[in-house]
This record gives structure tokens, sequence and C-alpha cells, in this order.
């Protein structure tokens, strides 16, 4: 199948679409990657999903990460997104302040988000605004934290029953 679409030529439509919502386009790997306003996210992948020359309409996944480091911007959102009728994929990426991690849901444009929005909530705590049930999907409900945040020591530095030598330290 050949790609109609190119990285140069979708990009260009989204910045025209878009116009400041865009913050930056790049292409790691020759995979079109573009930094969106979180709040234009929604609007951004509705529209490149019901664009008739587009058509990227299948969400493959929806994913948190967490740059603790990186004052105002500590969260980040990344959808990745498929064209089946034009062998396209992008990627998405909207920043999240650790104050307030949340974004709006894509529930109402893929059922399957449903599930990794869930997953997205219970390991990192970005909030995703409008979604049907954001609870806790495989953690248990007790927990009072999320642990893929980069929170925590890897080790326990009081621990007397390691002994370093066996471990290449």
């Amino acid at each position: 199948m050949e790609n109609k679409l190119t990285n140069e030529g979708v990009a260009a439509q989204i910045q025209s679409q878009f116009g400041a919502a865009v913050v930056s386009v790049d292409m790691p790997y020759d995979m079109l990657t573009m930094e969106i306003a979180a709040d234009r996210m929604h609007d951004v992948i509705e529209w490149i999903r019901l664009d008739a020359e587009l058509q990227i309409g299948f969400l493959t996944l929806l994913g948190g990460v967490h740059y603790p480091n990186d004052k105002g911007r500590e969260f980040a959102m990344v959808y990745h997104l498929h064209s089946w009728t034009n062998n396209f994929r992008i990627r998405l990426k909207a920043f999240l302040p650790a104050e307030n991690p949340s974004i709006a849901t894509l529930t109402d444009l893929y059922d399957g988000a449903n599930w990794m929005e869930r997953e997205t909530y219970d390991f990192f705590g970005i909030q995703f605004d409008g979604h049907p049930n954001l609870v806790r999907i495989l953690n248990e409900d007790s927990m009072d934290y999320f642990p893929m945040r980069k929170e925590y020591h890897l080790e326990d530095a009081t621990r007397e029953d390691k002994d370093d030598r066996y471990f290449g330290r």
C-alpha cells in the first residue's frame, strides 16, 4: 500500500488548522511527532480523525510520562494514532503541570480510550476530564499514590541485609 501522506504535509495541515496550538514539530526516526497545547489536544485528534483526506482514525495507544525536573511540564500525555487507509502514523504530545495534571478524555471519540485512560490515571494520577468512570483499573483501590511517578527511591538505603559486593556496586 502506498502512503499518500507525508510527515511535512500532515504537519502543515495541522499547523494551518490549529495555528498556535501546535507548540513544536519533530520527526524522530521518521515519525511525525507534534507537541500540542493540552487544552486543544481533543480538538486536534477529533479533526485528524474526521478529516476526509487524513483519515487518522485508529488510536494505537495513549499513555503518560513523568518528567519531575521539568517545571510546569512534569507530565506528558502521548498519543499514537494511525491511518489504516493511508498507512500513516503520528505521535502527539501534550505537557501538563504537576499542580493540575488533567486533559480532556478521548472516550467520546474512541471506545478503546476508556481503559487506556484509566490505566494512565492509575499509574500517573493524570485526570481525564469527562471520563465516564475514572477509577483504578489495575492497582488496589486503597492505594493513595501513583506508582509510576518518579517520586520514590528505587532502593531502600536503610536495609542492612544487602551486600553491595554481590551486585557489582
